[in-house]
Order: structure tokens, then sequence, then C-alpha cells
């Protein structure tokens, strides 16, 4: 007896605006980790290493976390 999984109703996970929203999340990572690496002070100990990046990282996780919550209005 062999068990399959009906593929025919071939949905994504995400819409399209999940996708466009998690991309810009990724982007807005990578740019956190980017300014990051542009403190001049020692062992990144200024306020672009120790303030400004982690706090663009964050804000970019944030925005992960609404592009995986997020719920498009679609007409049924």
């Amino acid at each position: 007896m062999t068990n399959f999984i009906d593929m025919s109703n071939n949905k994504l996970a995400f819409s399209k605006i999940n996708y466009i929203i998690m991309i810009a999340g990724v982007c807005v990572l990578v740019l956190g980790f980017f300014i990051m690496t542009l403190d001049t002070e020692p062992y990144g100990f200024g306020f672009k290493g120790l303030t400004l990046g982690p706090i663009v990282v964050v804000l970019g996780f944030v925005i992960e976390f609404v592009a995986i919550l997020y719920k498009s209005k679609e007409n049924k």
C-alpha cells in the first residue's frame, strides 16, 4: 500500500508580496552587516559598529518576521 500526496493543487506557501517583503528584509540585513563593517574604530567599538548596524540588522529580522506572517487580502 503506497501513500502519496496529491500535488495537483500546486500553490506556493507564500504570495508574491510575501516574497517581495522577504527580499527587502534580506537586503536590510545585508545593509546592517555592511554598516557594521564601515566602522573605523578598533574592534568595531564606534557608533556604526555598536549602535547603528545592530539596529538595522534587528529591523531586517523584524521585516522577515512580518513577511512570514503577512496575509494578503485576496478576493475568493
